[in-house]
């Protein structure tokens, strides 16, 4: 397949979730030429008979000769990747020069290990993409998306965790909080969003006072400072279930900050199971009006 005009060769460096998915059906559509990296073994079951690069984290260099060899000169991380078990006897030349950058930053927050990821993909001469700049219908659109409205309690508890969770960004522990009735249920750090939304599933309900009162709402943004080429938010319908499983009144997101992993199933699940989803501006106050968006 050639690759259209104007779109150069993509390297998609890919995880778990259906990001990497929608970003290979996106250059299917588009006839982009592209390539799944695909690392330590990980083979979901889409990728059968879709062009991969198979790599190992301790031999980077056997990657980059790969996707310089296939004209491979942009690349985008999409979905979530665990931090590897590294095996120092399997190094190669490539690796050994890059470990004392690599390793420390491996050891800190995740904006700190994928800029020095990022880094490194830089200076073999390669361009980072943000997934959205790969599918810009990606982002989080502004305001109520769903059948289901907010009441003054909820604006309120947005306005909190948007608060919290940019606090926890600005320390790179996680992008997100739960908070019901003014009170935190949760944080989110390096377990992510769904171990959180367990937690509170099964721990939320001791900490709603007023049973009467409002139920939460699951807040997610950007980190202050974040580079949005890596690693932005998201969700999807699966988000939805677990808020619902958590007991939550629903979603708030940061508009145009938050990867939405297919609006229209993430809003159908939403209306399905009576949450709201919401798109705020961050830099706008919530409005305390119930039912109406900022």
């Amino acid at each position: 397949m050639g690759s259209a005009p104007d779109l150069q060769p993509l390297a998609i460096v890919a995880g778990d979730g259906d990001l990497p998915k929608l970003l290979a059906e996106e250059c299917q559509r588009s006839g982009r030429d592209y390539v799944l990296v695909l690392f330590a073994g990980f083979a979901p079951d889409w990728t059968g008979g879709l062009p991969v690069i198979n790599a190992e984290f301790e031999k980077p260099a056997r990657m980059f000769k790969a996707l310089k060899a296939g004209g491979f000169r942009a690349v985008t991380f999409a979905g979530a990747m665990q931090r590897p078990q590294l095996r120092p006897l399997k190094f190669d030349w490539k690796f050994l020069r890059l470990a004392p950058t690599l390793l420390p930053a491996m050891k800190s927050g995740d904006d700190v290990t994928l800029r020095t990821i990022t880094a490194i993909f830089e200076s073999e001469g390669m361009e980072v993409l943000g997934a959205h700049d790969v599918l810009a219908t990606l982002l989080a659109p502004s305001g109520v998306q769903t059948v289901a409205k907010l009441s003054k309690a909820d604006w309120a508890d947005i306005k909190r965790g948007f608060d919290i969770a940019e606090a926890a960004g600005r320390l790179d522990v996680g992008q997100g909080a739960v908070v019901a009735q003014g009170i935190c249920l949760a944080v989110e750090s390096i377990q992510g969003t769904d171990t959180m939304l367990r937690f509170v599933a099964e721990t939320g309900d001791a900490f709603r006072l007023d049973k009467n009162g409002a139920r939460g709402v699951l807040c997610k943004l950007p980190k202050p400072g974040q580079d949005w080429r890596t690693d932005l938010p998201s969700i999807g319908p699966a988000t939805i279930r677990a808020a619902a499983k958590a007991g939550l009144a629903g979603v708030a997101v940061q508009a145009g900050g938050v990867l939405v992993l297919g609006l229209e199933q993430t809003v159908a699940k939403a209306d399905e199971l009576g949450l709201f989803l919401v798109g705020v501006g961050r830099d706008e106050a919530p409005n305390d009006s119930a039912g109406e968006t900022p």
